[in-house]
């Protein structure tokens, strides 16, 4: 590892997927953070196979900073596989991740960056959502459903606003889908974890990847792989080693 990425702290992981719109801001939003936080951070975009113009904002943006770094996907796999390329790729000792469109900011991070050192994983809970009755209604739906299913606590999982060490990032089990259960997944390694309310904000360019069938039918089934998955996960501690 070399001294720069001992002096950053945070890797922001930050998933692209046809968000040229939104580069612009999420390049400003950033920069503007970082001047402000007291936590050395940085972000690490993975382009999810995007078919517009996002890579080459994505290049200019990275081109021009040594805050921003990126990867760039064979083809579209989805989130969850984003997030755990991303995952992969860090160095630092706390990883988070937010949306590119920008309906939580990184601000935020400060709040939840101040109980790194106590959780596992520290993740937002969305205030005064800004989002269509139907987004609403279905989360709250699939969130109860999750809740019933993992007995994880955790009240809005799929807020995208998270910070967790990176230690327990990297031993999760992923697959697809599984973006939704990362407080049950930092639950089976026995990690403790912290909710913080956080800001939401509407979306203002862009569209939306989720609709009512993704955001249910999904989320119901891979309850039920959680649950196969969980009597099954194997969970050790090393202790000593020669």
């Amino acid at each position: 590892m070399s001294q720069q990425e001992k002096e950053f702290e945070l890797t922001i992981i930050v998933p692209v997927f046809n968000e040229e719109d939104n580069m612009q801001r999420v390049k400003e939003e950033f920069t503007a953070y970082f001047a402000s936080s007291k936590y050395a951070s940085k972000v690490l975009f993975v382009n999810d196979g995007s078919s517009d113009g996002s890579q080459k904002m994505i290049e200019d943006i990275c081109n021009n900073s040594d805050r921003f770094s990126y990867l760039e996907l064979n083809k579209n796999h989805g989130l969850s596989a984003a997030i755990k390329a991303g995952f992969d790729n860090t160095t630092t000792p706390f990883v988070g991740y937010i949306d590119s469109d920008l309906q939580t900011t990184p601000f935020d991070f400060d709040l939840l960056m101040e109980h790194r050192n106590e959780f596992a994983l520290v993740t937002g809970v969305r205030q005064n959502r800004k989002d269509s009755f139907v987004k609403n209604m279905s989360s709250k739906i699939a969130n109860g459903f999750r809740r019933y299913m993992t007995k994880d606590t955790a009240e809005d999982t799929g807020c995208p606003l998270k910070i967790m060490k990176t230690d327990y990032a990297k031993k999760m089990p992923f697959f697809t889908g599984m973006h939704r259960f990362i407080p049950a997944l930092i639950m089976l390694q026995e990690g403790e974890i912290k909710q913080i309310p956080v800001r939401h904000f509407p979306r203002i360019a862009g569209e939306a990847k989720y609709h009512l069938f993704n955001r249910l039918v999904g989320p119901f089934k891979d309850c039920f792989a959680y649950r196969w998955m969980k009597k099954r996960y194997i969970n050790y501690e090393i202790i000593s080693r020669n």
